[in-house]
C-alpha cells in the first residue's frame, strides 16, 4: 500500500496505491495525508476502507505526484550518516549524530523542478531515505519504542549547495534551505509494509550517469538510533520528517572539475520499495 496526494501544488488530493497497482481516491478516510491523519491510525483505517471496498478508483496517468505528506512541521536531517561519504568529504566520522533542519516549505514533489540558486556554482545531489513519523516522540529510551513512531517511509533528495554550506559563514542552513531543495516521494509506504529499513538500496543517476548506489546497512547511526537520539533533543511530532544521510558519490567528492549540477541537468533517483523520482534542473 502506497499513500499518494495527487495534483497541482496547494491543491494535491490524497489517494491510495493498493497492492494489486491500483490507484483509489482516499477524500473518503480524509481530506488530506497530515500528521493528524497519521496519529489517528490513519494507515489502518485506509487499509480497513481499502479491505471493505469503500474506496473508488480513480485514473492517475498523467496527474502531478505531490509530497506524499502535507503540513511537515519539522524537516531534521542527519549529515555525514555514512562512513563513505564521511571519507569522500574529508570529514571525521562523528561520535554522535550530526543534525541541522531544513525548512518545510523547501519541500516540493518528486518530479518537480529544482531550482540552482542564482549565483550558486556548487549545487550537489544527495539520495535520502526519509522517516516519517507517525506518533510524539519524547524521550524514548530503546529501539523498539524509536520504530513504534514510525509511521513510515519515503524517498527524499537532500539538495544541497556547497558553497553555500561550507563556505559561506560556518553553519549549513544556507547551503539546504534554496527554494524547491527538497523534493520528497512519490509515496508514504507505512513502517510494516517496508520491513527492515536498513536493507533498502538507494541510487542516483545524474544525466544517465550513476552517481550513487549503496544501501542503508551502511548507515552509522541505524534509524532506530537516529529517532530515539532525536527524541531527547526535540520533540518529534506525527508528520515531521527525518532525512537520514546519503551514502558517497556526491559532486563534492569527485575529483576536480567536480560535476556540480546546472540547468538542464536531469537527476533520477530510487530506493527499493519506495519508489523514483525524476528532477530536471532550472534556473532560479
Amino acid at each position: 500500500m502506497q499513500l499518494l496526494r495527487l495534483g497541482p501544488s496547494g491543491s494535491e488530493r490524497p489517494a491510495v496505491r493498493a497492492d494489486d497497482g491500483v490507484t483509489y481516491d482516499l477524500t473518503p478516510v480524509t481530506d488530506d495525508v497530515t500528521g493528524a491523519f497519521l496519529a489517528a491510525d490513519g494507515i489502518a483505517r485506509t487499509r480497513a476502507a481499502l479491505a471493505a471496498g469503500e474506496l473508488h478508483p480513480i485514473v492517475d496517468d498523467g496527474v502531478r505526484i505531490g509530497p506524499p505528506v502535507a503540513g511537515v512541521g519539522k524537516l531534521v536531517c542527519i549529515g555525514l550518516n555514512y562512513r563513505d561519504h564521511a571519507e569522500e568529504t574529508g570529514l571525521p566520522i562523528p561520535p554522535e549524530p550530526v543534525v541541522f533542519l531544513k525548512t518545510p516549505d523547501t519541500i516540493v514533489g518528486p518530479n518537480d523542478e529544482v531550482l540552482v540558486p542564482r549565483r550558486s556554482v556548487k549545487t550537489d545531489w544527495e539520495v535520502e531515505l526519509a522517516v516519517v513519523i507517525g506518533r510524539e516522540a519524547r524521550y524514548l529510551e530503546t529501539a523498539d519504542d524509536a520504530l513504534a513512531c514510525v509511521a513510515g517511509y519515503a524517498l527524499s533528495h537532500d539538495v544541497s549547495e556547497r558553497e553555500f554550506q561550507l563556505e559561506r559563514g560556518g553553519q549549513w542552513d544556507k547551503g539546504k534551505n534554496c527554494e524547491t531543495f527538497n523534493p520528497l516521494g512519490p509515496f508514504l509506504v507505512p513502517a510494516a509494509e517496508v520491513g527492515d529499513p536498513q536493507a533498502l538500496g538507494l541510487r542516483l543517476w545524474v544525466n544517465g550517469v550513476p552517481r550513487q548506489d549503496s544501501s542503508t546497512k551502511n548507515m552509522i547511526f541505524p534509524v532506530a538510533e537516529l529517532v530515539r537520539y532525536l527524541s531527547w533533543f526535540l520533540v518529534l511530532r506525527p508528520g515531521d520528517v527525518i532525512n537520514t544521510g546519503t551514502p558517497a558519490g556526491v559532486a563534492l567528492g569527485q575529483p576536480e572539475p567536480k560535476p556540480y549540477l546546472r540547468a538542464g541537468d536531469v537527476v533520477e533517483l530510487e530506493i527499493d520499495g519506495l519508489g523514483r523520482q525524476r528532477q530536471t534542473l532550472g534556473q532560479a
